[in-house]
């Protein structure tokens, strides 16, 4: 069974690591490999790109308006575009109760914890890694792809008349329109993680069923 057999016609993505390598045999499950595992992973890591521009984009400012100001006063032309003697005189005779200090520090610290947090909590994947076996070979799997072949699966068992899916994290949501009951949401499930097996991606999800009747 060849990677795009198992995503149920899903669009896949193969990057050999080293521009060659070995090739994914069709018809057997990839043996497990965890160098391999971590290779798709690091390949496909979301990368936090608008953060890091915006990031970059003022630190890039602040330096051409240092340097400006700087090589201005060197040379004998202050430029003044920052009103030193008053942010000086400011910072001399201000507290360090002062409220509209503390406002400030506070709003400095938040922002700084929000980048903070940004460049640590992982972005939506914009693609799902699927074992190879061989760490020359990285395979990926669009999320769309995915869902819309676990929504296949689950729409396949009897008494379901929809489903839709979504990946939250590292689980699998799926809201199924049909039949009621627990053994209908046992049924679901199992045919969620049946079609998770044979897309034998790398990381393990857990798969979350909502049952809803047909109105």
């Amino acid at each position: 069974m060849t990677a795009g057999e198992r995503a149920g016609e899903a669009e896949v993505c193969a990057v050999p690591a080293d521009g060659g390598g070995g090739a994914h045999r069709a018809g057997a499950r990839p043996p497990r490999d965890r160098s391999a595992d971590r290779a798709a992973m690091r390949a496909f890591r979301p990368q936090r790109r608008i953060p890091a521009i915006v990031v970059a984009l003022l630190l890039t400012l602040l330096s051409l308006l240092v340097a400006a100001e700087t090589i201005s006063a060197l040379v004998g032309r202050p430029l003044r575009w920052l009103p030193y003697d008053r942010m000086l005189a400011w910072a001399s005779s201000t507290l360090w109760s002062n409220p509209v200090f503390l406002l400030g520090s506070a709003i400095v610290t938040l922002l700084g914890l929000a980048l903070l947090v940004t460049a640590l909590v992982p972005g939506r994947p914009s693609m799902v890694p699927v074992r190879s076996g061989d760490r020359d070979v990285i395979i990926g799997l669009r999320p769309k792809s995915v869902t819309r072949a676990l929504a296949h699966a689950a729409e396949k068992v009897p008494g379901v008349r929809s489903a839709r899916v979504r990946m939250r994290g590292r689980t699998v949501a799926v809201t199924s329109t049909g039949g009621t009951g627990e053994e209908l949401g046992e049924a679901v499930r199992g045919a969620v993680l049946g079609r998770l097996a044979a897309l034998d991606l790398v990381e393990p999800y857990r798969v979350a069923v909502n049952v809803k009747e047909r109105r």
